[in-house]
């Protein structure tokens, strides 16, 4: 690949990014923090592929090709060209946010570290609305105090586990939300299961719900790292559209 090609490339991913910047697909890879540095960075790219095409665009072709001592030029290796392929990633496919197969096969992220200090009191209103970790975090380790008689709204995915023996077959299926620290690969679910008879039932994984319920104590254990899944009594619940911030 000569440098007129890379120049190029440089061009179309800095515009990839740039686009995905600028609309909501860059919430599927990273934080909504992250959206200045990538602007930033996309424009770096950009500057730097209209630079390097100026550059070779105005350099004198009358200089003869690099000659290897046998009367030909060198030749870049074809295998260069793959780099195309993640630009005409962005450019051409929408992937989804990860969902409920990254969750089936992680473990839940409520671990002992991640323990907050202290819990405010939730705001005096009659439904509240909690992220997932909230809850949660809340469920667990404030033993579910400052939830105890709060009517609560928590949006996620469907994804479910398989319990007991491999013959059993036996699924139970959690409401999830995958909690980033910084990008899509440190990705980890927050997992709360559900029950009560108005509990969603029957529907597909990855299906998006809101559901209206009440604080319960029932727990389990999530068997792939051990750590301790919520319940929540469902009163009510709908099928609603992913959310344009997917990640918590």
């Amino acid at each position: 690949m000569n440098r007129l090609a890379q120049g190029v490339v440089m061009l179309l991913f800095g515009g990839a990014v740039l686009r995905a910047s600028l609309t909501d697909m860059y919430l599927r890879y990273v934080k909504d923090t992250l959206q200045p540095f990538l602007i930033v960075a996309s424009g770096l790219l950009i500057v730097a592929g209209g630079m390097t095409l100026w550059y070779e665009l105005r350099r004198d072709r009358r200089e003869p090709p690099p000659d290897d001592g046998h009367g030909h030029g060198h030749r870049e290796p074809r295998v260069a060209w793959l780099l195309v392929a993640p630009v005409l990633g962005l450019l051409l496919v929408s992937p989804p946010a990860l969902g409920s197969y990254s969750a089936g096969t992680t473990g839940t992220a409520l671990s002992i570290d991640q323990r907050p200090a202290d819990f405010p009191p939730l705001p005096e209103v009659s439904l509240v609305e909690l992220p997932v970790l909230d809850y949660a975090s809340r469920a667990v380790w404030d033993e579910g105090r400052s939830l105890a008689d709060r009517r609560i709204q928590l949006t996620g995915f469907l994804t479910s586990d398989r319990r007991g023996g491999a013959d059993e077959g036996e699924q139970e299926q959690f409401l999830a939300r995958l909690v980033l620290s910084c990008c899509a690969a440190d990705a980890r679910p927050i997992k709360v299961g559900m029950v009560g008879a108005e509990a969603p039932v029957g529907l597909a994984d990855d299906t998006w719900v809101a559901v209206i319920g009440t604080y319960v104590e029932q727990t389990t254990v999530d068997p792939i790292n051990e750590a301790t899944i919520p319940y929540i009594e469902v009163e009510t619940w709908e099928v609603v559209p992913p959310p344009d911030r997917p990640y918590e």
